[in-house]
């Protein structure tokens, strides 16, 4: 007797699907929210705002989110992207109310729209970046500016093979903005982010205080831009 082929319970069905692109702030107390729990956050908020959300098709369907560029735990960020579709054309402003209703303490959305580049187009991010530590600010930015002199910065990186390789990351970082501001040194930073190659701030800030042998009091670290190849906001 042949075997019976299963099929999704949904496999004939072909429902409109009107994507959506909504920019949102990660601060505050969220920024402590792990990539999982704000998967999860995300899908209740959009439950609770009764959207008539999209879900993708299969043996298992659940609500289609996709979030192009992970935020770092512990980092703040003014210009996260989530992706997502719903069954309705409902207006990006009414869409944008219902779900900034539901979010969690930390977090707001900023804009809704239709998404206008690919996720496989980022390739920088910008960052703001504060620190102190046992130094003065004056000193941590002489420090800074001597390690972006350096030709080269070697960091260890564990490839799939369970190998160690060593890695230059100086032609990886761009500092557009370095100075010291009352007892922090503040920065701003360009630095691969995507598919290809990321470069996390905190491996370069780690570096740099590693090799200058600092203890860090406070470091703050923002995602200001998310970019593609030409420059342009990914946004």
């Amino acid at each position: 007797m042949a075997q019976k082929r299963l099929e999704p319970k949904n496999v004939n069905l072909r429902p409109d699907r009107y994507d959506r692109r909504i920019v949102y702030e990660k601060c505050g107390r969220a920024k402590y929210i792990s990539h999982l729990d704000l998967m999860r956050a995300m899908q209740r908020a959009i439950k609770r705002a009764r959207l008539p959300v999209w879900y993708t098709q299969g043996f298992n369907p659940h609500i289609y989110i996709m979030f192009p560029l992970t935020l770092p735990l512990g980092f703040e960020s003014r210009v996260e992207v989530m992706d997502f579709a719903l069954l309705e054309d409902t207006p990006f402003e009414e869409t944008l109310k219902s779900l900034d209703a539901q979010m969690p303490e930390g977090m707001r959305i900023v804009s809704c729209g239709l998404p206008v580049h690919s996720h496989t187009e980022i390739t920088h991010a910008e960052y703001k970046i504060r620190l102190s530590a046992d130094k003065t600010a004056e000193e941590c930015k002489r420090f800074f500016e001597d390690f972006l002199a350096k030709d080269r910065i070697e960091i260890e990186k564990r490839t799939k093979k369970k190998t160690v390789n060593l890695v230059d990351i100086r032609p990886s970082i761009d500092v557009r903005e370095l100075e010291a501001d009352g007892g922090h040194l503040r920065l701003t930073a360009v630095l691969p982010a995507g598919g290809s190659f990321n470069l996390n701030a905190n491996v370069v800030i780690e570096t740099f205080l590693k090799m200058y042998e600092l203890n860090c009091d406070e470091l703050c670290i923002e995602r200001t831009k998310i970019l593609i190849a030409d420059g342009e906001n990914f946004t």
